[in-house]
């Protein structure tokens, strides 16, 4: 039983809205490329020093996981945390806060 709400944004909401999403896009490639760097440098550290010991793949793994979910959300592959879910958020939490000030006053 979901009740789809029409959002309407003025301009300003929509700059910061656009500004926003590309801090996040900015956020993801800067992890992307951490991670790409970082886990070069720990498979160079694992095979120079103990290379019959291999180790640098967990790092590389968990890492990946938590780039792969970052990268989902930031590009809102995810449905349940893309825009719309956000907006529809956005205007039950105001809406709520309106009942809640007209109920005090």
């Amino acid at each position: 039983m979901g009740v789809i709400m029409e959002v309407h944004f003025n301009d300003e909401d929509k700059y910061y809205l656009a500004k926003k999403k590309v801090e996040n896009i900015k956020g993801f490639y800067g992890n992307l490329t951490s991670f790409i760097v970082v886990n070069i440098v720990l498979i160079f550290i694992n095979l120079y020093t103990t290379p019959d010991h291999l180790w640098f793949y967990w790092p590389l793994m968990w890492w990946g996981v938590g780039v792969v979910f970052h990268g989902l959300k930031v590009f809102e592959v995810f449905p349940v945390l893309g825009k719309g879910w956000e907006e529809r958020k956005i205007k039950e939490i105001m809406d709520k806060e309106k009942e809640n000030q007209n109920k005090w006053q």
